[in-house]
């Protein structure tokens, strides 16, 4: 698919208003205060894995409503001392899989939790193990319009507040620095990831590739491809309830969150992306931090003659070298394997 998005002269200058609610702020401060109410560590296990280089648990917290959600936590076996934590959130349709797939932030040596998607799971990978018991508002099949018709209901306000509790649910395993945690994702991971830099304020780096969510109404003009075109199907059947559509979806708007992170910031595009279109990230990158009064450390790579893999391993490389400049340092002390039930 040749460049259908705007040149990268003109991507390198988008900064597009969006349209928040009035109540953004107070919406979210409300989401997160219920949520958190109850301790968010529910279970810890360890879990064999056949690795003897890694160390793996099957971690259960609470998410939005008091939900169990579960992921994977891992770190290098026989390493002593606290170390950086890398909070990792799945692609769309995807759930945690199995603890193995994923191993290149623990190999890079941090301690690593990947969340699972609740409700999701089913599209490709190895499934996922987490329900959402809250998926009854109208709705087609997929999760990105679930609920589409009130930000009450839908299914993002449940799972940007499960990523947000993986933070603070991270940040209670021991052995994990509290004060050098990352969000990290690709596509639906990386809106989820950006959103969590938006709502946690203390967080110390964010890593996105292709982030979905981001410049959501150019992206319905501009794609077919889910889960943007899933909106679009919904939409083609439901008419006139774009006003209700659109007003949700602005609750879960990239750039308003992006617009409220102050953590440094590594952002990966590619140029012939039809899944999310580039001038969304480019959008939220533009307008990264503005309004915090911040001016945090940020970078855009970007692969022309890419799609949705972006960067794909190199983009990786470039995360891992910049990611040992902005977490590595020194941590905390002792580290001790059976205070989590080794």
């Amino acid at each position: 698919m040749p460049a259908f998005d705007l040149p990268l002269t003109e991507l390198e200058r988008h900064r597009p208003d969006v349209a928040e609610p009035a109540d953004f702020d107070a919406f979210w401060l409300r989401t997160l205060k219920e949520a958190g109410q109850a301790d968010p560590l529910v279970s810890v296990r360890p879990v064999e894995t056949g690795l003897r280089l890694i160390r793996t648990w099957d971690v259960t917290f609470r998410g939005f409503a008091g939900d169990p959600v579960r992921a994977w936590f891992s770190r290098p076996a026989g390493v002593d001392g606290s170390l950086p934590a890398v909070v990792e959130f799945a692609g769309y349709g995807r759930g945690r899989g199995l603890p193995h797939e994923r191993l290149t932030w623990v190999n890079a040596g941090y301690g690593h939790l990947l969340m699972d998607n609740r409700g999701q799971g089913d599209e490709y990978g190895c499934g996922g193990d987490t329900p959402d018991p809250h998926a009854t508002a109208p709705g087609g099949p997929g999760p990105a319009v679930r609920g589409l018709l009130s930000p009450e209901d839908y299914h993002y306000r449940r799972l940007i507040t499960d990523a947000v509790r993986a933070v603070t649910a991270v940040r209670e395993l021991p052995g994990v620095d509290p004060a050098r945690t990352a969000a990290v994702g690709n596509s639906q991971g990386g809106g989820l990831a950006l959103a969590v830099a938006g709502l946690v304020p203390d967080l110390a780096a964010l890593l996105v590739t292709a982030p979905l969510l981001c410049g959501i109404r150019r992206a319905l003009d501009l794609t077919d491809a889910g889960p943007y075109g899933e909106i679009a199907s919904y939409l083609a059947v439901h008419r006139g309830a774009e006003h209700d559509a659109y007003r949700t979806l602005s609750y879960v708007e990239g750039v308003s969150f992006a617009r409220r992170a102050q953590a440094p910031a590594h952002f990966g595009v590619g140029l012939r992306d039809t899944v999310c279109p580039p001038s969304g990230a480019y959008a939220a990158f533009n307008r990264y931090a503005e309004r915090t009064g911040t001016d945090p450390r940020k970078e855009i790579h970007a692969y022309p003659f890419n799609g949705h893999e972006g960067g794909d391993a190199v983009q990786v490389r470039r995360q891992l070298a910049w990611a040992r400049e902005v977490l590595d340092g020194r941590g905390g002390s002792g580290w001790d394997s059976r205070s989590l039930g080794s």
